[in-house]
């Protein structure tokens, strides 16, 4: 079985699981109120690897977050995760390595419901295909197969 902060959890239950038990954890300071507050409406997305073994837990935050709350943010992801006794991640009593990203890129979206205005695959690749058909320096090698 799984367990994230001691509490069981399915694979798709991970990153909500991380995300309470990190908010129940957080003190009640002034460091603590603002991560609860870019925590509560950041999204947290969870992603293993099974060739290094490690965890990740992504915490995507808004373009509004400042510098200095992101600073705020990763000092109390730290004063949490540090004294921890438990394991932040536990497969079948194995603690886990585990790493935590706190970011706000936001990869666009090409193709969907939700792509990302002046993102779509035909804008995206017109460079490469202008390139192609632009001028430019000839290849000698290529108008002579004689290498």
């Amino acid at each position: 079985m799984w367990k994230i902060l001691g509490k069981e959890a399915i694979y798709i239950d991970i990153p909500t699981t991380w995300k309470e038990k990190m908010l129940e954890l957080a003190q009640d300071d002034d460091k603590g109120k603002k991560f609860k507050e870019i925590i509560s409406v950041s999204e947290v997305e969870y992603l293993f690897n099974p060739q290094t073994l490690e965890h990740t837990f992504f915490i995507r935050l808004s373009d509004d977050v400042s510098p200095e709350d992101i600073q705020t943010l990763a000092d109390a992801t730290l004063d949490i995760l540090k004294p921890l006794e438990i394991p932040v991640v536990e497969i079948e009593g194995d603690r886990q390595r585990y790493q935590v990203v706190i970011t706000n890129y936001h990869e666009p979206e090409i193709i969907g419901l939700n792509k990302t205005p002046g993102m779509s695959s035909g804008q995206v690749f017109m460079p490469i295909i202008r390139s192609l058909d632009s001028p430019g320096q000839l290849n000698q090698k290529f108008n002579n197969p004689g290498f």
